[in-house]
């Protein structure tokens, strides 16, 4: 039985009740650490619901989750196009393109493409990619071969000129850019641009549709959805409610139904509180009882500003007094994977689940 089905519906605990909880789960933990000394060389490695109970780095009491996240095989071998050879005729927002069968230089000018890129396995025939803010110009859930991609300029602000000096044979997009258009991009390279509103599962299909992988995505979506069915049914994922709160600067965003991350715990049966069932809404420490609590609380942090918001929120005595905290029962993921859109962070957040659903923070 999951370390939450006792109380899921329960969410308030007293101090001492935490304790309670807290002892036993150490118990557990030394249990797991007695059996994997004697059993170290046993060939069974099995993950299944009752070893979930991970020590972590933290942040401000929250489990650090993905700190050693294995990246090597994030993006599998390449898969086979569509069509062997000539062109195909590609309908996306911006019109119908004819575009190569297998383009061979692709330059992405979203996050998404890029990931959808890596999920059909065509990531090193990404010829240049939008940046991002930050330390590193690329998520790192995708690998460290990503970071050696030729930039375009920053995300949202594409610069033609650099594009054009790639010789891309296909762009991938979502927006035009502010300088030129779609115009401006279709006079280097034949141009898909997926447009917003869509699920991102639509929109990896719209991505693999460009790049000649409608057959690969399509099978790779299924695959993806058999894991995150497996890995719901081994966690007993339908007995907890897991919070999702996102921390900017300024704000507190609960994560609701249209997010990400929300879809992705969806699809692995993981259920939401009540307050949570809806679309996404900001609250104050004031709306943390009511609105914030859950079995499980997983917070994600907008950026270093994000981040220092954030400790500061989760030291706070509104947040200590909730049940997941007393329980030791907060989890930090990546904003950068959770908060995002591509086939290759679902089954990163899927792996995120596996090592936190069922875990306690024990340092």
């Amino acid at each position: 039985m999951p370390v939450s089905a006792r109380e899921r519906t329960r969410f308030r605990r007293t101090a001492t009740q935490g304790r309670r909880d807290r002892s036993r789960g150490a118990l557990v933990v030394a249990a797991l650490l007695c059996v994997a000394v004697v059993s170290a060389g046993c060939a069974d490695k099995h993950d299944d619901a009752s070893t979930i109970i991970r020590t972590t780095t933290n942040i401000a009491g929250a489990g650090v989750v993905g700190a050693d996240r294995d990246t090597a095989t994030a993006c599998p071998t390449p898969s086979a196009p569509d069509v062997g050879s000539g062109t195909r005729s590609v309908t996306h927002s911006a019109g119908v393109t004819e575009v190569p069968a297998d383009p061979q230089r692709i330059v992405v000018l979203t996050s998404s493409a890029l990931d959808a890129a890596c999920a059909l396995g065509l990531w090193e025939r990404v010829a240049g990619a939008v940046t991002l803010d930050g330390e590193r110009p690329q998520p790192m859930y995708l690998g460290y071969g990503v970071l050696k991609v030729p930039s375009v300029g920053p995300i949202g602000a594409p610069d033609p000129a650099r594009i054009a000096e790639l010789k891309p044979d296909l762009i991938l997009g979502d927006v035009p850019p502010a300088a030129g258009g779609y115009e401006a991009l279709r006079a280097i390279a034949p141009t898909v641009l997926v447009g917003s509103g869509g699920s991102w599962q639509s929109d990896f299909v719209a991505y693999a549709a460009g790049m000649g992988r409608t057959a690969a995505a399509d099978s790779a979506l299924q695959s993806y959805l058999t894991e995150a069915e497996d890995v719901g049914t081994a966690l007993h994922a339908n007995q907890s409610q897991a919070s999702v709160l996102r921390f900017t600067a300024d704000t507190i965003q609960v994560q609701g139904s249209e997010t990400f991350a929300a879809q992705v715990l969806s699809d692995a049966g993981v259920q939401r509180p009540q307050a949570q069932r809806g679309t996404s809404f900001d609250i104050t420490p004031d709306d943390f009882s009511t609105k914030a609590e859950g079995d499980i609380i997983y917070v994600m942090f907008d950026g270093p500003d994000g981040e220092e918001h954030g400790k500061k929120v989760l030291r706070s005595k509104e947040f200590e007094n909730l049940g997941a905290a007393t329980d030791r029962r907060v989890f930090a993921v990546d904003d950068k994977i959770w908060h995002t859109t591509g086939l290759t962070a679902a089954r990163a957040v899927l792996t995120d689940l596996r090592n936190s659903l069922n875990g306690y923070v024990t340092d």
